[in-house]
């Protein structure tokens, strides 16, 4: 009894030495995120661990809404896509896509994109569509993470304002 005790004792010290003393240069917070533990991205979340990241926002509203903006790596590239659905009906669907196109991003547009999303922390995921709303609905993925942990939020809203403002120019400059 004392030895599977004792075990068990070792075992959660172990993971605490792990988890809490060797994370900041590991970066385990953030792939372990016990609980409903916010990560901060550019500290539990490494900016250069980013590989995709989602804004939605939709509407069923007449007429109804929906634009996405979508960053993420492709073959080692920086890429950002950009959607816009309309029509009278709902939902939307891509028969109702009325403007995309796909940009290749340099080195200083995606330190722009990161800059936007730095400070900004990730929870975890709801089923925030079948709770109504419009959005917009933030999800970002990085290296290591466990499909559980998406959920962001910016850290303002002027980075928030930010964001936007860099969509509409990346989108506006294909």
């Amino acid at each position: 009894m004392i030895g599977i005790l004792g075990a068990a004792m070792l075992a959660v010290l172990l993971l605490f030495f792990i988890c809490f003393l060797c994370g900041d240069r590991m970066n385990l917070p953030a792939k372990l995120l016990p609980g409903n533990r916010k990560a901060i991205v550019g500290k539990e979340i490494a900016l250069e661990e980013i590989t995709e990241f989602y804004y939605t926002y939709a509407t069923s509203t007449y007429p109804p809404d929906y634009q996405r903006y979508h960053f993420y790596i492709a073959d080692g590239k920086y890429q950002f896509y950009h959607e816009k659905r309309e029509g009278k009906n709902w939902p939307l669907t891509e028969a109702n896509i009325t403007l995309s196109g796909t940009k290749d991003l340099s080195e200083e547009e995606w330190t722009n994109f990161l800059a936007c999303i730095s400070g900004g922390s990730v929870s975890k995921r709801s089923s925030q569509t079948e709770a109504g709303g419009s959005g917009p609905w933030l999800y970002l993925y990085w290296n290591g993470d466990r499909s559980i942990y998406q959920s962001f939020s910016f850290a303002s809203h002027s980075d928030a304002a930010a964001f936007e403002e860099l969509c509409t120019l990346l989108k506006d400059s294909q």
